[in-house]
């Protein structure tokens, strides 16, 4: 007899999600799950609803439509859990630039209630993580921007959560930044559940096994990268098939 494969815990679950802003429908009826250990790339030209539906993931904004579960948590009703389950980092990520990383990391600590000997434990973790040690000390403000971003993942780690959401992490990196930020992602992915918001279909070969792709508010693809590339111009000329907004052609 065949053995049955494990069935593993969906982490990110979103249900006929929704977004109306008047008549607009920034997000419509947009369902997905994404299992335990995965990292999936959130595809989609410039407004497309991306950062909308992570907003809408992480219980930012509230659905108009639908139901977000992080972990199992309602975002909408249990939004504590969820959120202590689940480490965001969103395009222009919260960081000060008059604080260094030990000042901003050390905040977050606090906020979050972290007794000393656990904040001292995962601070220590995540700089080693995100290759942090050689700025540490320096103001934000003087920082690159590649290093700015290690920052703000580094605060999204901080109380170790099972579940990261990343909305454009690379966005306006230089090569070499790029670089390193994606081989954080691969470092993270082994332990982590990973959504990946990105309209960089580099980005998508480089880190993602699997794909969501998102038009115009709307879910159009739903499959691995390989099914994705499986055709007449490979990820480019599907990305160009199944969008149909003007950015995607730009």
């Amino acid at each position: 007899m065949a053995e049955k494969k494990e069935k593993k815990t969906p982490m990110i679950e979103a249900v006929g999600l929704s977004k109306f802003y008047g008549p607009f429908a920034a997000v419509k009826d947009v369902s997905f799950k994404v299992h335990e250990g995965e990292l999936v790339a959130f595809l989609g030209p410039n407004g497309a609803g991306k950062s909308t539906t992570m907003k809408l993931l992480t219980g930012y904004i509230a659905a108009s439509e639908g139901v977000a579960r992080i972990a199992g948590h309602d975002m909408a009703a249990d939004r504590l859990a969820g959120s202590a389950r689940l480490g965001y980092l969103p395009e222009n990520g919260p960081l000060y630039p008059d604080m260094t990383p030990d000042g901003l990391l050390n905040f977050f600590a606090d906020a979050r209630g972290m007794p000393r000997e656990r904040r001292e434990e995962r601070i220590a973790a995540v700089v080693d993580l995100c290759e942090l040690g050689s700025v540490f000390h320096k103001p934000i403000s003087k920082l690159s921007k590649g290093y700015r971003q290690r920052v703000g993942m580094a605060q999204s780690l901080l109380h170790e959560p099972d579940v990261l959401i990343l909305d454009e992490p690379t966005v306006g990196l230089d090569p070499n930044q790029i670089r390193e930020v994606r081989n954080t992602m691969r470092k993270l992915g082994e332990q982590k559940t990973i959504l990946l918001s990105t309209h960089i279909l580099q980005e998508v070969e480089a880190t993602a096994s699997r794909v969501i792709l998102i038009d115009e508010g709307r879910l159009v693809f739903d499959g691995t990268v390989a099914e994705l590339a499986d055709g007449q111009g490979g990820l480019e000329g599907a990305f160009q098939r199944l969008t149909t907004s003007e950015s995607a052609a730009a």
